[in-house]
C-alpha cells in the first residue's frame, strides 16, 4: 500500500511475538519510552488533503523497477532514455531488480554510452567538444595543476592518473579515426 496516509499492518501483533520469542517486548512499557505521545497515529493529523497523491501524466515511456507496482506520483523527466544508452537503461530496468550488482553496473555502462553518444553528436554541430580544454587536461599545465595538489589534498595520489582517464578515450578515438582514414585511403 505505497504513498498513502496509513500505516502498513504489522506481520505479526505484539501478542503473537511474545508468544513465539522470549523475552520480546521487554522495553515497551509506554510509561517507560519518552517518544510514546509521538507516536500515536492520528490520519487526520497528517495535514495531507489527499488519500493517494495525484499521478504525474507519463508523456513518455519512464524505466520501472521491477519491484514497484507502478511509478512514484511524481518522477524526473529530464532526460528521457534515448538511443543505445536508453536501451541499455530499459534492459537493466526491465530484467534486474534494484538488489542486484548487474542493475547497477548496466546504469553505469549507459551513463558512459551516453557521453559517448553527446561526444559524436557534438562533432555534427558547428562547435564541437574541445577535449583540452573541456576536459581540464590544458588547466593541468597552464593553472598550476600539479602545484596545486601540494599541501595535503586527498587526491594526490591519483593526480597523475586524471589526465589519462580525461584524455585516454579522446586519445583512443583519435587513433581509430586515423586507422580507419588510413584503410579508407589505403583501399
Amino acid at each position: 500500500m505505497p504513498y498513502t496516509p496509513q500505516k502498513p499492518p504489522l506481520p505479526e501483533t505484539p501478542e503473537q511475538l511474545r508468544a513465539r520469542i522470549p523475552g520480546w517486548g521487554a522495553d515497551l512499557d509506554p510509561a517507560d519510552r519518552p517518544a510514546v505521545p509521538q507516536e500515536r497515529f492520528d490520519p487526520s493529523a497528517s495535514g495531507a488533503h489527499w488519500d493517494l497523491p495525484e499521478q504525474q501524466p507519463e508523456r513518455e515511456p519512464r524505466e520501472r523497477s521491477i519491484e514497484h507496482a507502478r511509478l512514484t506520483p511524481v518522477f524526473g523527466t529530464t532526460l528521457p532514455p534515448r538511443g543505445l544508452s536508453g536501451a541499455v537503461r530499459r534492459y537493466a530496468y526491465r530484467r534486474h531488480g534494484e538488489g542486484k550488482a548487474a542493475h547497477w553496473l548496466l546504469l553505469i555502462a549507459a551513463d558512459r554510452i551516453d557521453v559517448a553518444e553527446h561526444v559524436v553528436r557534438s562533432f555534427a554541430t558547428t562547435r564541437p567538444d574541445n577535449p583540452l580544454t573541456q576536459t581540464g587536461i590544458k588547466a593541468e599545465v597552464t593553472h598550476g595543476g600539479l602545484r596545486s595538489r601540494r599541501g595535503g589534498r586527498p587526491d594526490v595520489r591519483h593526480h597523475l592518473l586524471d589526465p589519462v582517464v580525461n584524455g585516454a578515450p579522446w586519445l583512443a578515438g583519435a587513433a581509430a579515426v586515423a586507422y580507419a582514414a588510413r584503410r579508407a585511403i589505403r583501399s
